[in-house]
């Protein structure tokens, strides 16, 4: 099978919104560098449709990225030329480990084994590493939490090594629940966490949770907001990220009916806002 490989400019704050976005459309295989992506799709799926369609995408990002590049390539082994660029990194208090690293875990940090396997939670990107740094301040023993548009299942692994009871995990894309599964029980805490497939519509019934984790974009987040009131206990924490600084005030107003805001932390053009629950 042939393959078209292109070459994307994006600057680095959006590298990981945009993947998620090429990974529907069938893009496989992706390399991240310096400004810029190369991802491959099968020649038969690329047509002149998906490449206005990242054109326009590409054009509601800041910077205007483009198309560098492409050209058409036989087949290689897509996944493992993307998992070379994953390296092990220590973000707070944990340390973000590939399996294929053989770096040794620091002694005063909590291990987190995870293959990303194209899935969105690599820890690299910055609304990730935003929420994993807030996690220890908010997680306390026996908490129940709920990670919506989990990924790789990162923040909740991370929720169970940090005390939590248990956590129910979901994501509409069944790539991720797959990874998720592997990296719970790769992390040994498959009895903590339960991984499904879907959206809110998943959590059960009269369920509340003490802390709700949605890393997802600004969209979604207003779209499943009232969810979000629902599933949450009063004075329950809600950790909203995936959002970019100039989302802050829509996002702010949308919450200030039902929480009160204890913090909102930025890295580059990212930010993570942590609120509690005040009201229904």
């Amino acid at each position: 099978m042939e393959y078209v490989k292109l070459v994307i400019g994006v600057e680095t704050d959006y590298q990981e919104a945009l993947i998620a976005e090429l990974f529907d459309m069938d893009f496989n295989g992706f390399e991240q560098q310096q400004d810029r992506i190369i991802t491959y799709i099968a020649r038969e799926n690329f047509e002149d449709q998906i490449r206005e369609q990242i054109n326009q995408l590409l054009s509601s990002y800041p910077g205007n990225g483009f198309i560098e590049s492409e050209e058409v390539i036989a087949d290689q082994n897509w996944n493992r030329q993307w998992e070379e660029t994953i390296r092990a990194q220590t973000i707070g208090q944990f340390f973000v480990e590939p399996t294929w690293s053989v770096e040794k875990t620091p002694e005063d940090k909590i291990l987190l084994k995870i293959d990303p396997k194209m899935s969105f939670g690599t820890g690299y990107h910055e609304t990730t590493r935003l929420v994993l740094k807030l996690l220890p301040d908010i997680i306390r023993d026996g908490d129940m939490v709920i990670d919506a548009g989990t990924g790789t299942g990162i923040l909740a692994i991370a929720s169970i090594k940090l005390g939590a009871k248990y956590a129910l995990a979901f994501d509409i894309d069944d790539w991720s629940i797959s990874n998720a599964r592997e990296n719970v029980g790769l992390n040994d805490v498959a009895d903590f966490i339960t991984v499904k497939k879907g959206s809110t519509d998943v959590i059960p019934k009269g369920e509340k949770a003490d802390v709700l984790l949605a890393n997802i974009e600004r969209n979604t987040i207003i779209e499943l907001l009232h969810d979000f009131v629902k599933a949450l206990k009063l004075n329950g924490h809600l950790v909203l990220s995936g959002l970019l600084a100039k989302d802050r005030e829509e996002i702010l107003n949308k919450l200030e009916n039902n929480f009160k805001i204890n913090g909102i932390s930025q890295e580059n053009e990212w930010i993570a806002i942590h609120a509690q629950k005040i009201g229904t």
